[in-house]
């Protein structure tokens, strides 16, 4: 049986139908109708994330299990394996983890019997954030094929990135990158544009934070905004249709203009409120492809 680890785990025809289900969730409300406990696991801080996570599992009627690290047996000496092991073994159906290694799956994966979701994983993959980006992007254009997508920002340290640039290149999607000096990563094979090259022709604007918790050395950011950042000036340049998202938290005066964050072309509350039903049909989806649960058991109410 397969984790949700990665977005390449996914066909493109299972992309699409997580998306309708998504919008379905949207629309009516859906519970499962037996008793389930989803385990929302997270080794690193977290908002969004999380609560969307705890939102959808609520939704569809799922006992949710929180656990607190810094109040944990980790303090003890455990080891994250056995932390999972745990969970599945007082009775977790399913098991939401995010932690700082970049492979903390393969720790995990040949031994544990209940499905996991990748809530992000290190600067590797961030899996349920690219498909609430896709969710959000596909509501506004109704397709994917031939946009022009720009991911700027602290493409280095992003897990973001790596899992929206490959989603949106398998879609059809023209991706770019741009960033400043020292936070490109050479690995990811799209063409670096600058910024202000970008902001003519994308039709998706994705800006990513500096992630400073995973530099060696804090960067000095004061004039991080006026060179490489999105200010008022270059978002009226932008084309009419072109719309901004961001995965947030949001650092309002760096990479974004304060004003700018709520503004028309802005949909990053947008994508917000994405997450939480894109994580309902990803559960469902884990849920079914385990057996946990079929069809049947997911009501409409």
């Amino acid at each position: 049986m397969n984790h949700f680890i990665s977005i390449n785990q996914l066909t493109n025809e299972q992309i699409l139908e997580l998306l309708e289900n998504a919008g379905k969730y949207k629309t009516t409300n859906h519970k499962i109708s037996s008793q389930l406990f989803a385990a929302n696991l997270f080794f690193e801080p977290s908002t969004r994330t999380k609560m969307s996570f705890t939102i959808a599992e609520r939704k569809l009627g799922l006992e949710v299990l929180n656990f607190h690290a810094e109040a944990s047996s980790l303090q003890k000496g455990e080891s994250l394996y056995d932390t999972v092991k745990t969970f599945e073994s007082i009775g977790a159906n399913v098991a939401i983890i995010r932690h700082e290694s970049d492979n903390w799956i393969t720790e995990l994966e040949p031994k544990i019997n209940i499905p996991i979701i990748n809530a992000g994983a290190g600067k590797a993959e961030h899996p349920t954030q690219c498909m609430l980006d896709l969710l959000t992007i596909y509501e506004e254009f109704g397709r994917f094929k031939d946009l022009n997508v720009v991911i700027v920002g602290d493409i280095k340290h992003s897990r973001v990135a790596k899992s929206n640039a490959h989603a949106l290149k398998r879609l059809g999607v023209n991706v770019f990158l741009s960033a400043a000096p020292g936070y490109e990563d050479e690995s990811l094979d799209y063409p670096y544009v600058s910024l202000d090259e970008a902001i003519q022709y994308c039709d998706v604007l994705m800006l990513l934070r500096i992630q400073h918790e995973r530099h060696e050395e804090k960067l000095e950011t004061s004039s991080y905004l006026t060179q490489y950042g999105l200010t008022k000036e270059r978002e009226s340049k932008m084309q009419q249709h072109a719309i901004i998202l961001h995965p947030a938290p949001i650092n309002r005066g760096v990479e974004i203009d304060g004003d700018l964050v709520e503004c028309s072309r802005s949909r990053i509350f947008k994508q917000m409120t994405n997450g939480v039903y894109i994580r309902m049909a990803i559960l469902t989806h884990v849920l079914k492809e385990w057996g946990i649960i079929d069809e049947n058991l997911i009501k409409e109410c």
